[in-house]
């Protein structure tokens, strides 16, 4: 694949350092996050893939930092720039390496991709990522025959090796199958220094569009990376600490960070925010306010993911230093369901949290899930209920989804609660009810998200709210108008859906004709 005219010019004898340079070429590589759905978010730094009520796209945050460390490297992310999946194909044939973060609503498809792209490119070393393959690894190397091996948990530096020519099978943290038997070698060790690792943005100016990403709660245009990994919490549901990330906690040094940022204003002056994509941003309140004091001389806008358990002097910290927002994962409205999942908050405490936060003029964005374990009727609109009382500034209303390789997927599968394990997501990408207790038929959880919404934003506080940046900003104006059609839209196939499912479950059994249930061996 590679082209080396000044090399063949040269006589034999000149050709020797020549040859030593080339041997040590990296092979070309592609780290892509693939198109998929029609504005489908579904992976390198989606913790819920899924097609959005409102279109969304997160930065391939994980892609970019071996992206950074690879000389001839690109890193293409499908969906937002609207690259499909023929032109993706096509441009593998220009590639020797190429590493795709995959997730599991979106697998079988990019299986398919990878297929096609094996056809066009028979020469093509294709490697899996992502959360999905850690946990079900054997298994998506046999369903997906076109992939060379996958790498579990982080792979920053395994993809880097095989690009710089070290053997497969000396690469830890890596699975292959050689003559039909899975291979696994160890493990690796988390990523312990992560400043030694690129910064994301050099990645983003080189390859990205910033002008593509857009999420309704953040400003326009935005770019996000982290300043950690892992996370300590403990919380059954969530996939990137349990399959990708790990729960250690690790950082990167406060110097770092600011000098990123610092990137960040020089490369593009008009940007109105950076997101800090950590999972759990300011967990450790000596590193937080150290961080702040760095990055308050460069008078920039930014947010963060946060913690309810947070304290007060942190998030005046964090607000004198220029943060505008939060990202809080409230989850639910009930005692016990957050015992359930190993929240570590409380409702007293998100209580007080959010409180401080109205007090210190910080903007929340509250993140809440239907479908946890403990979940009835009377404990949604308990829920409802709770986030009416915040009031925070806008919220997000998820279906709990089992990951496999989750807490939460071993705790429904043992009980028998997944009933739609096959199909996490509709034809479109949209989330599809997976769990169901007792008493809880799915499409009445999948109803109470929209009605969720409903009763959350059909409120005169909210209106105004809404009615308020529409006035007085004009782009705002037009993102909420977009905005607005795209979650009708998806609300009017959600009560579509759910309609379906309440006729086949009223439906009464049809009667057998004559003879048909006899038993095949009758």
């Amino acid at each position: 694949m590679h082209h080396y005219p000044a090399f063949l010019s040269l006589p034999p004898s000149g050709r020797g350092w020549y040859y030593n340079l080339f041997t040590l070429m990296p092979l070309k590589t592609l780290f892509l996050n693939p198109p998929s759905f029609e504005n489908y978010d579904g992976g390198a730094s989606s913790r819920w893939p899924a097609t959005r009520e409102i279109e969304s796209y997160w930065y391939p945050v994980w892609l970019a930092y071996p992206a950074g460390m690879l000389a001839g490297s690109r890193l293409l992310d499908a969906s937002p720039h609207h690259v499909s999946a023929q032109e993706t194909i096509d441009l593998t044939r220009d590639y020797e390496f190429f590493v795709l973060f995959t997730s599991t609503p979106g697998f079988k498809g990019d299986c398919a991709l990878a297929a096609r792209m094996k056809e066009t490119n028979p020469r093509l070393k294709i490697c899996f990522v992502g959360p999905h393959v850690t946990t079900l690894t054997e298994q998506s190397l046999r369903d997906g025959p076109a992939i060379d091996f996958v790498v579990r948990r982080e792979f920053d530096y395994a993809t880097v090796e095989f690009a710089n020519g070290k053997p497969l099978d000396e690469i830890l943290g890596v699975s292959y199958l050689k003559d039909d038997r899975v291979h696994h070698n160890p493990d690796r060790p988390d990523v312990a220094d992560l400043d030694a690792l690129p910064d994301a943005v050099d990645v983003y100016k080189r390859d990205l569009d910033v002008r593509r990403y857009s999420v309704p709660f953040l400003l326009y245009p935005f770019l996000s990376f982290y300043t950690t990994r892992g996370c300590p919490a403990q919380c059954t549901f969530c996939l990137w600490p349990q399959l990708l990330s790990g729960h250690p906690w690790r950082k990167r040094s406060t110097d770092r960070v600011a000098a990123e940022m610092a990137k960040v204003k020089e490369y593009w002056p008009d940007l109105k925010e950076v997101f800090f994509d950590d999972d759990t941003f300011n967990i450790q309140k000596a590193r937080t306010v150290e961080l702040c004091s760095k990055l308050k001389p460069l008078k920039m806008i930014w947010s963060s993911t946060s913690r309810v358990t947070t304290d007060y002097e942190t998030l005046r910290a964090q607000k004198e230093a220029g943060c505008r927002l939060l990202i809080v994962g409230y989850e639910s409205g009930n005692a016990q369901i957050l015992k359930n999942i190993k929240k570590g908050a409380t409702v007293e405490r998100a209580r007080d949290f959010t409180r401080d936060t109205k007090k210190l003029g910080l903007v929340v964005h509250g993140d809440f899930i239907i479908g946890l374990p403990g979940e009835t009727r009377e404990t949604i609109e308990q829920t409802i209920k709770f986030a009416k009382e915040l009031d925070v500034e806008t919220i997000q209303v998820s279906l709990a989804h089992a990951y496999p390789g989750t807490e939460l997927y071993d705790f429904a599968k043992k009980n028998g609660f997944i009933v739609n394990e096959q199909a996490m997501v509709d034809e479109g990408g949209h989330q599809l009810a997976q769990i169901e207790y007792p008493g809880l038929p799915r499409e009445e959880a999948l109803d109470a998200v929209h009605r969720f919404y409903d009763e959350y934003y059909f409120r005169p506080k909210a209106i105004f709210r809404i009615v308020r940046k529409a006035v007085f900003n004009t782009d705002e104006r037009k993102r909420l108008y977009r905005d607005a059609k795209s979650f009708m839209k998806l609300r009017a196939q959600r009560l579509k859906y759910v309609a379906t499912r309440r006729r086949e479950s009223a439906a009464p059994p049809a009667v057998p004709a004559a003879g048909a249930a006899q038993s095949a061996g009758d």
